[in-house]
């Protein structure tokens, strides 16, 4: 285990590379921002769905209390980015620990249901409470602090994406220490087959409810990001679509795989902003194009240069 979690030199070079990028690409500042929110979200959705089985279609649920919470906090208290950061993410933690009660009950045809049930809720929640979240307008007037207390969050958006890689980096590491101990063994093992994990005396629930909540809060971090950068938060944060477009990151770039979520969102972001530019219309035809042949090809035979080079060169 201790050999197959050891980083690889591959794995420096593209962390070195992102963490550039916002200097290199200084003009794409902002899209490599919502790339580290977009490739966070999908880490924590990979964490329950890859690691340990747990299908959600709700979990912008945790994303946009994260959202709503950081920017409330800023609004109303104090405008301090970590602090608030901080916030957002104990709060979708919270929620993940009274959702975790859902997912040890029934089928996975239930826990979609019920996931995707939290999320409905919530965005209602925060349709109706309108004096304290600006309803369908939103919650504007979000005014973040300088960074750390020197870096003002600047228009072309290079503080906002080194900020986001920053978080996303520690948080990777966080659940790439989880998912190569013991406990992500155990959480595999319960993955592959519940009622053969209670046998060996894994207690399973606890399991469960412990990387749930660590997932809630992964997602809520990524909410926090995505309303402290843009200085908004609205109500498209508990939509459906962004449980869909984050399942759809993970069908691209595979799942029990923590590299999966990442680059599924560089290339879905990618396809998202090039294929729109070029045909506003029609940029969803292309994309689900593109699912079409990734799943009659194979994933492993579109990346299979990368996985070559990932491995050093053997086969």
């Amino acid at each position: 285990m201790n050999r197959i979690a050891a980083w690889k030199p591959w794995e420096y070079a593209a962390w070195l590379a992102a963490l550039v990028s916002p200097w290199v690409l200084a003009e794409h500042a902002l899209m490599i921002n919502e790339i580290a929110i977009v490739a966070l979200f999908a880490l924590s959705l990979d964490l329950i769905l890859g690691y340990a089985g747990i299908v959600s279609l709700g979990h912008a649920a945790f994303f946009g209390m994260g959202a709503y919470a950081a920017a409330l906090f800023a609004k109303l208290v104090m405008p301090d980015p970590l602090v608030g950061l901080a916030v957002g993410i104990a709060t979708a933690a919270l929620l993940g620990v009274a959702a975790s009660v859902t997912v040890l009950r029934g089928t996975d045809l239930t826990r979609l249901m019920v996931t995707l049930g939290l999320a409905l809720i919530l965005m209602e929640l925060a349709n109706k409470l309108d004096w304290l979240t600006g309803g369908t307008d939103g919650l504007q007037g979000v005014v973040m602090g300088p960074l750390l207390g020197r870096f003002e969050f600047d228009l072309q958006g290079q503080v906002a994406a080194w900020y986001s890689l920053v978080v996303l980096l520690l948080l990777f590491v966080l659940a790439r220490r989880l998912v190569y101990s013991p406990l992500g063994a155990t959480l595999m093992a319960i993955r592959d087959n519940r009622l053969r994990a209670m046998a060996i005396g894994i207690a399973v629930p606890q399991r469960l409810a412990l990387v749930y909540t660590l997932a809630a809060a992964m997602a809520g971090a990524a909410g926090a990001l995505l309303a402290q950068t843009s200085g908004f938060a609205s109500l498209d944060v508990f939509e459906f679509h962004r449980s869909a477009d984050v399942m759809l990151v993970l069908v691209i770039g595979g799942t029990g795989w923590l590299y999966g979520g990442l680059a599924g969102a560089l290339v879905f972001e990618i396809m998202q902003k090039f294929i729109s530019d070029i045909t506003p219309q029609y940029w969803t035809f292309w994309l689900g194009l593109f699912l079409v042949v990734l799943v009659l090809v194979g994933r492993a035979r579109l990346v299979r240069p990368w996985t070559w080079f990932s491995r050093g060169g053997k086969a």
